[in-house]
């Protein structure tokens, strides 16, 4: 084979490598398909549909079920250096509400790790959440206006309601499994559909 077409699919290869990106999600039992069939949950659709648009991105799923904002810090730093993302999605707060942590804490909490991830380049899109309604409306509005506020002071893209046309709708139970906690398979099309117009802007 002559050398300078040897030369060409070495370089061609080499472009490939240097095109793929990675993408890291880090969140709770929303992202790590709790209750679901593998290969089911959004993040599994959204690198399917990754695939089916040509994007080369690596998809790197380090959501665990039952995590907080404190568990999402500490386990960062780790993932950031072992898969240096482009993109980091950060999809935590939840559980830091079910268990009265305080509200200072979960936002001094993603405000770092939002800007951990900043600082090696990475960007960042956050997924905001809302709590039930027995929480009272005064403290579910705080816990609305903290993932604002992260965004805004972090300069960072922000879903407002990752459960929208979920959890807000009239119907919403249908969406849900028995607990009434976790989305049911037929509804992770819909998380992805609200992330996804972000994930393009980012990805430009």
């Amino acid at each position: 084979m002559p050398i300078v077409i040897i030369v060409g699919m070495v370089m061609a290869m080499a472009q490939t490598v240097a095109a793929k990106r990675t993408l890291l999600v880090v969140g709770d039992s929303l992202s790590a398909e709790y209750g679901l069939p593998r290969g089911t949950g959004w993040v599994a659709l959204l690198e399917k549909k990754l695939s089916a648009e040509k994007m080369s991105v690596t998809v790197i799923n380090a959501s665990i079920s039952g995590d907080t904002t404190i568990g999402g810090r500490t386990r960062l730093p780790a993932l950031l250096q072992k898969h240096r993302p482009h993109l980091v999605i950060i999809e935590l707060g939840t559980n830091d509400a079910l268990r009265g942590l305080p509200l200072a804490m979960t936002q001094d909490n993603l405000t770092a790790m939002t800007q951990a991830a900043k600082k090696t380049g990475a960007k960042v899109i956050l997924l905001g959440m809302q709590v039930p309604p027995n929480f009272g409306h005064d403290y579910n509005q705080r816990f609305t206006n903290m993932f604002v506020d992260v965004s805004q002071s972090c300069q960072v893209r922000l879903v407002p309601f990752f459960l929208h046309g979920i959890a807000d709708v009239p119907d919403s139970l249908r969406w849900f499994q028995s607990d009434r906690i976790h989305p049911t398979q037929a509804a992770q099309p819909k998380m992805l559909d609200n992330v996804w117009p972000d994930l393009q802007r980012e990805w430009r």
